[in-house]
């Protein structure tokens, strides 16, 4: 009876959860200004929920006091904003800002290192009750995911956008924290939408309104589309998203490949891609930020080592390698250089990964000083096909046969059981460092 109820009205109140009727500013029954209104706002059944400056929030959640005042989360004055609330939003701070810069925007604000497995703990919570809405579950990252519900309106009485409300409000009276909704008939779509009001925002990007509503937009609105990728369509006379709709979509895929029909089907709403409950790994990757900048090869190498060998650890853990090895450099001045190798075959040996790394890394080693280094792997796969025998290197086969040796005497005795010399250095010879290990992007 809910759910005939609510699909026969034109929209529902976000606080009384009532269907609404009429074209009234306000709910009928409580009052709330907060009102869902749209015409395929009970067709659709595509999500995307983000949590609302997660971090800063659930530091809030535990600390009362600092409800009213600015919260960075990050390191200290060399490390960088990892989010902040939107107090200091406000302000001008934003993510991936380096702190000096953030403090000299917002100096009063509070500073808070980050308690990864506590927003873990946090973020698990969120998921389980996303599971209870429908299984088709795509994690983002630990605070966002894409949610298909179609064919739940039986389970929960309730069309989609009623369902998504209640869960809203659920995680709010219930974890503490607030989250974003985007709903929409397809993931780009849901994605764009749920940044649209934050926080605590409800937003619906119907199919028929899709075309006009990008047309206005920058191109940076579509996933994928960097500075690079900016420079090179504005070379083209291409900045907003209606260049793209009016271009010819031939000459965008002859100009830029396969992102080139991506862009053209992207700019017009089109989005085909299913909401899959396992997403699988992209890249795997170790990066070391430092506390001092470093310009010695010398130095980095053994550094580069040991990263190689926690990528390599993780790879083998879960009978994965990768293709194309990615070197990763932070300047001083924080303008960052990557550098890709793509392989034959794809490896999960460290030592090859460093072979490679080191070759990228000496060429890049001309004076600069860098505050951080990084490598990993991307073009992730089944080890099935993985670092074959056959290598025409038979110095590079031998330490292949040596690092498995060796891999067969820490899986017995422990971890530490071998160390090379070189891994062993960089407790002696590397500067002080404070250690970021990112196992997985997107």
């Amino acid at each position: 009876m809910e759910m005939a109820r609510h699909s026969d009205a034109g929209g529902l109140c976000r606080d009384c959860l009532n269907p609404q009727y009429g074209a009234a500013s306000r709910c009928g029954t409580c009052g709330s200004p907060r009102l869902l209104r749209h015409p395929e706002l009970f067709e659709l059944s595509l999500a995307h929920i983000d949590c609302d400056a997660f971090y800063a929030a659930i530091e809030k959640r535990d600390d009362p006091k600092l409800a009213d005042r600015p919260v960075i989360i990050g390191g200290g004055r060399r490390g960088v904003v990892s989010t902040c609330c939107y107090i200091a939003r406000i302000r001008g701070v934003r993510s991936a800002m380096p702190m000096f810069k953030a403090l000299k925007l917002c100096p009063e604000a509070t500073v808070i290192k980050p308690r990864m497995d506590h927003y873990v703990s946090v973020g698990r919570q969120v998921r389980d009750m996303m599971k209870a809405l429908t299984p088709a579950v795509e994690p983002l990252s630990i605070d966002e995911a894409f949610l298909d519900l179609s064919g739940t309106e039986r389970l929960h009485h309730a069309p989609p956008a009623l369902t998504l409300t209640r869960f809203a409000r659920r995680v709010h009276d219930e974890i503490g924290i607030t989250v974003s909704v985007g709903l929409a008939p397809n993931k780009f779509l849901a994605k764009v939408a749920s940044d649209l009001e934050k926080p605590r925002g409800f937003s619906v990007i119907g199919a028929a309104e899709a075309f006009d509503f990008l047309a206005s937009k920058p191109v940076s609105l579509i996933w994928g589309v960097g500075k690079a990728m900016q420079s090179r369509l504005a070379a083209d006379n291409i900045r907003l998203i209606s260049d793209l709709q009016t271009a010819d979509e031939t000459e965008l895929v002859r100009n830029y490949g396969s992102m080139g029909l991506r862009l053209a089907r992207l700019s017009r709403g089109e989005d085909h891609r299913d909401v899959t409950s396992r997403r699988s790994v992209k890249s795997v990757s170790s990066e070391t930020t430092f506390n001092s900048d470093v310009a010695s090869f010398e130095t980095l190498v053994p550094i580069l080592r040991r990263q190689c060998e926690r990528v390599a650890t993780r790879l083998k853990a879960k009978h994965q390698a990768g293709q194309t090895v990615v070197l990763k450099l932070k300047t001083r001045d924080f303008k960052s250089r990557t550098r890709n190798t793509t392989l034959p075959d794809p490896t999960q040996l460290a030592d090859r990964i460093f072979q490679i790394g080191r070759t990228m890394l000496q060429r890049e080693c001309d004076g600069t000083q860098f505050r951080l280094l990084g490598i990993g792997v991307s073009d992730i796969q089944s080890d099935e096909t993985a670092d074959p025998g056959d290598l025409i290197d038979e110095a590079a086969e031998r330490r292949a046969a040596a690092e498995r040796a060796m891999d067969s005497v820490r899986e017995k005795f422990g971890g530490k059981a071998v160390e090379l010399g070189l891994t062993f250095a960089d407790g002696n010879r590397s500067p002080k460092a404070d250690k970021s290990e990112k196992p997985e992007h997107r």
